[in-house]
């Protein structure tokens, strides 16, 4: 029998084949067709109970196995799964179509929205009303009161989306993987330090090869960009970076941009709105563009100074090493400082000044003792630990899974973290949900499966897997992610967990990050892992120290990415520029580095062509300006304060979307947030 047909407690990856996805995700689909219909066919009058809600928990089996499916696709994917998601990428899209498109079942939601006056309605509790509202407007903002020529267009537009969107992703998998730098030469190896060089010989041994190999995965191009000495090979790896998917080949994305671009703003337009921005806001904390370029503005104003001012200091030590007078250099002088030199000389810069780099801190940051770190500062927050569970079923062996206790003893979620890079797995980091929170009519309360998944340095040969500072935030941003999903405890799945506006999604997880550099909780777990020795106070100080280093440029470069994003979604008619020329049109008043020939950041820009952050990647300035608040309430009461933390957890992290973002931002902070936490944090202000 197919797995997804039975009932299971954790999900039976050992007993799943591939063979299994599409005639689970069929029977999904056919049987939330019929689960819609008998919704349609009700005699009774429409009500919350038979429409809102009956509606809110069809779908069951096919929410069961594309969770599964799309979550493996993006962490442990395969060719044949990547043929399976593009031939149901639009077979998915229409069963979504033929919902929220139809007639019969829009009247029934609309007679319940707008029976405003009723008992019916004044009964409802704020969950309730949200549901209810968000469910209207669901149905509205997919074309529902659409005339039937311009519904068909609809399903068209968003069936051809589906499936770009996808192909996107998977030509920069593609793309990633095509890539190595592969290095016999031990002179070519110069100033890289041991960590590098392990992965480099094990990733050759991998692939069978002779010496080195060094990828455009995270854990391989950073620190290489960061140590190597030798210019020429910075450049190399550089270039094929930011050259991905723009070469003649089958995984080419820049005429996938335009027609991902256009038939968003072509959507926008079919359902009323003047920009794909102005449609995608109306559910934002931010609401308008305005405020979006506000937020902007008023970023560039307080940190441009200073980001000049740090791009410059880098820029100089560079000549000075180099011996170059740069009046001497015509523009297109090799030996200009390029965007390649950046982050190797702003590395001996940070030496020079704090000494202080990455590496240093390696040995303190072994995986298991950050692992134990992160979870106790769950405990010591809000009481819940951690228990691994080695009978529950994996995806792949690098995937641990436990279980989530409160301080009470229940059991809150199966947890999964999937730590490493692989070649079967997409870049970056993130959070996701195999099973969402939500409660029965009998009040059991159906707790959640959630996971973060990262690309975090692997063990090697002679090494256990060694984290950079950086990657101890990558851990902490999607852990605090995680327990939103985890404190998840409403009533429906629809407005549970990260089910929330998409500029405060990112508050928890924004928030989690700030104790990366806190001196308390770095001493409860950061240990030498070879002697077990504590980080030193002074390497401790010089973390605090160099908190603020290169901070504005860093700002920047976010709003420069915040900028593109709104440049395409902004346009009130179709794109058919030049994508290098337009990219760098749109974010030139924040760009501090040389701008190299033939490179493009858009073609690789998952987050706003593939990710959902389309008109919303400044999401993540925003929500800054919240953790930045919400953190010195902490630094106030004491950072482990658990009246505070109690406070977080029951007025944000536990509440989902069940009500407005700034209503339960309040709650807990007692007033709305301003710029200032963020500014004084930086140093800016």
């Amino acid at each position: 029998m197919n797995p997804f047909y039975t009932t299971y407690e954790y999900i039976p990856f050992d007993k799943i084949t591939e063979a299994d996805y599409e005639p689970a995700m069929m029977k999904g689909i056919e049987e939330e067709d019929w689960e819609i219909e008998q919704i349609i066919k009700n005699p009774d009058v429409p009500t919350f109970e038979n429409t809102i809600e009956a509606l809110d928990s069809t779908g069951e089996l096919l929410a069961k196995v594309t969770g599964v499916f799309f979550n493996l696709l993006s962490a442990e994917t395969t060719d044949f799964m990547d043929e399976l998601a593009q031939k149901m990428a639009p077979i998915l899209s229409e069963h979504s179509n033929n919902i929220t498109l139809n007639e019969g079942l829009f009247h029934r939601v609309k007679t319940v929205y707008e029976d405003h006056s009723a008992d019916n309605f004044i009964r409802l509790n704020a969950e309730q009303k949200m549901l209810l509202t968000k469910c209207y407007e669901n149905f509205v903002r997919n074309g529902a009161h659409l005339p039937e020529d311009k519904k068909e267009l609809l399903r068209k537009l968003s069936a051809e989306l589906g499936v770009l969107s996808l192909q996107f992703s998977q030509n920069k998998l593609k793309d990633t993987n095509d890539f190595i730098l592969h290095i016999i030469d031990d002179a070519d190896l110069e100033g890289l330090p041991e960590s590098a060089l392990d992965l480099a010989r094990q990733t050759a041994k991998e692939k069978k090869m002779e010496g080195y190999v060094f990828t455009l995965q995270a854990p391989s191009y950073t620190p290489f960009l960061t140590y190597s000495a030798r210019r020429e090979l910075r450049r190399k790896m550089y270039m094929a970076y930011n050259t991905m998917c723009t070469h003649d080949n089958a995984n080419n994305n820049v005429e996938i941009v335009g027609k991902i671009v256009n038939l968003r703003h072509e959507m926008a337009r079919l359902l009323g709105f003047n920009t794909y921005a102005d449609y995608v806001l109306v559910h934002r904390m931010a609401e308008k563009t305005e405020n979006v370029y506000n937020l902007f503005n008023s970023l560039i104003e307080a940190y441009m100074p200073t980001a000049k001012k740090e791009v410059k200091e880098v820029e100089d030590l560079y000549y000075q090493e180099n011996r170059i007078d740069p009046n001497d250099l015509a523009v297109d002088d090799p030996r200009r400082f390029m965007s390649w030199d950046f982050p190797f000389y702003a590395n001996k810069l940070k030496e020079s000044r704090f000494n202080i780099n990455s590496e240093m801190l390696r040995p303190y940051f072994e995986l298991s003792k950050v692992k134990q770190g992160v979870f106790g500062l769950a405990t010591r927050l809000y009481g819940i630990t951690f228990h691994k569970n080695p009978n529950v079923p994996v995806y792949h062996p690098d995937v641990e899974a436990y279980d989530v206790i409160d301080q009470d003893g229940r059991y809150l979620a199966l947890f999964y973290c999937d730590f490493h890079p692989r070649t079967s797995k997409k870049s970056g980091a993130w959070m996701t949900s195999f099973k969402e929170q939500w409660k029965d009519k009998k009040g059991n309360n159906s707790r959640p499966q959630v996971s973060i998944v990262m690309n975090l340095s692997k063990p090697t040969d002679t090494k256990p897997a060694l984290l950079t500072l950086g990657e101890v935030e990558t851990f902490l941003h999607e852990f605090g992610h995680s327990l939103h999903g985890i404190f998840a405890n409403t009533t429906y799945r629809t407005l549970s967990g990260t089910n929330v506006y998409w500029d405060f999604v990112e508050l928890p997880s924004q928030f989690m990050e700030n104790y990366s550099i806190e001196k308390d909780f770095l001493n409860t777990f950061a240990t030498h892992y070879e002697t077990g020795d504590p980080i030193p106070q002074d390497l401790l100080d010089r973390i605090t120290a160099s908190r603020n280093f290169n901070v504005a440029y860093a700002c920047m470069r976010q709003v420069s990415f915040g900028l593109l994003d709104m440049a395409f979604y902004t346009m009130t008619e179709n794109f058919h520029a030049n994508l290098i020329d337009f990219e760098r049109q749109a974010w030139h008043r924040t760009q501090l580095l040389p701008q190299v020939d033939n490179t493009c950041m858009t073609v690789q820009f998952s987050h706003i062509m593939a990710g959902g952050y389309s008109a919303g990647y400044y999401s993540y300035k925003w929500a800054e300006v919240l953790d930045a608040d919400a953190f010195s309430l902490f630094k106030e009461r004491g950072i482990f304060d658990k009246e505070t933390a109690h406070s977080f957890r029951e007025n944000i992290l536990s509440r989902g979307g069940t009500e407005h973002p700034m209503v339960l931002y309040k709650r807990f902070r007692g007033q709305e947030p301003t710029i200032d936490a963020l500014l004084h944090r930086n140093g800016i202000q």
